[in-house]
């Protein structure tokens, strides 16, 4: 058998492993502690509840979220073949969090209840989108350093708008905008879990159509037209596709950093430049450093809960300096 292939498959069979012991680790730890014969078979109610109704659905947003956050950073870094640029680059994040936080603010989710935090994230993140789109589009073509730096003022523009209704809010609303900004995983609507995961494996699937594209991409627009890729066909799926993603996971989970940045970086270390392998892996890297992450962030200071985003933070800086040095030799 090739050399590569079993490389591949080596590391993907480790990942899914990992994922699973992440998973299984999750469900028992908290601040009521589960044991392993428990999970499989709970013999009391409250144990049901806490497995069931808090842990699971979180486990599960864990993996869509990290995991769709993850192949939105490898398409946009094999797009724009810039390791900087992140889900949050193009001013997404920040266009829902404007939204959101009006929403606290002028007390929306008083009204119409808590599902108006992801449906104005939503359409705060659809707006940066399409705008985005619109400014960076010229005769047809999409203009990839344009889009980069439209989405990065508009990032700004969103921030800089966040921080004016945090100065002039009351204090009873800044924990609320705080909590959501620095991310959550704390969904209480099982419905918006699963479409979050639905909407994230076919990301991952729908991405992997694009995978040969994506390898042609590295060497240049014009050696991709060279190769028979079209190119602005497929700039604009692939733009829409990574900006679907990374909306889906600020409105459901907020602005959870790093994972989009630091997980393609490593897996690259460790598989190599090819998308047809770095999908697959980013993915679940992806989804276990975010479950692992949130079980963190709610053990350990519990009974209170840490925002998961200032995990993934400090976990996330620490290994990107790692991958940088790793790489630099």
């Amino acid at each position: 058998m090739n050399k590569k292939l079993i490389n591949w498959l080596s590391w993907s069979l480790i990942l899914i492993l990992v994922v699973f012991i992440v998973m299984f680790l999750s469900l028992c730890i908290g601040s009521v502690k589960i044991p392993l014969s428990q999970i499989f078979h709970p013999s009391d109610k409250i144990i049901k509840e806490i497995l069931f109704k808090i842990r699971l659905p979180r486990i599960i947003l864990g993996f869509a979220v990290g995991g769709a956050l993850a192949i939105a950073g490898v398409i946009l870094q094999g797009l724009f073949r810039n390791p900087l640029v992140e889900p949050y680059t193009l001013g997404i994040s920040g266009g829902a969090g404007v939204l959101v936080c009006l929403n606290i603010v002028l007390k929306v989710y008083q009204k119409f209840g808590v599902i108006t935090f992801p449906v104005s994230g939503f359409l705060g993140a659809g707006l940066v989108i399409i705008l985005v789109y619109i400014l960076s589009v010229k005769r047809g073509i999409l203009r990839i350093r344009g889009l980069l730096l439209t989405g990065v003022m508009i990032s700004f523009i969103s921030s800089s708008l966040m921080m004016l209704i945090m100065a002039i809010t009351r204090a009873e609303n800044l924990h609320g905008i705080i909590f959501w900004i620095m991310g959550s995983l704390e969904e209480p609507d099982t419905f918006l879990v699963k479409i979050a995961l639905l909407i994230s494996i076919l990301g991952l699937l729908i991405s992997y159509f694009f995978s040969l594209d994506l390898n042609a991409f590295s060497c240049g627009e014009e050696e991709a037209h060279h190769l028979g890729v079209d190119v602005e066909k497929t700039k604009k799926i692939l733009f829409i596709l990574a900006s679907i993603l990374t909306g889906v996971c600020v409105s459901v989970a907020g602005i959870i950093g790093f994972v989009g940045l630091l997980v393609p970086h490593l897996m690259r270390i460790f598989t190599g430049e090819d998308h047809r392998i770095l999908l697959l892996t980013s993915y679940l890297c992806g989804a276990g450093f975010l479950i692992f992450s949130d079980t963190l962030a709610r053990t350990i200071i519990s009974p209170l809960e840490l925002p998961v985003g200032v995990i993934t933070g400090v976990i996330g800086g620490s290994l990107f300096i790692y991958v940088l040095t790793k790489r630099g030799r």
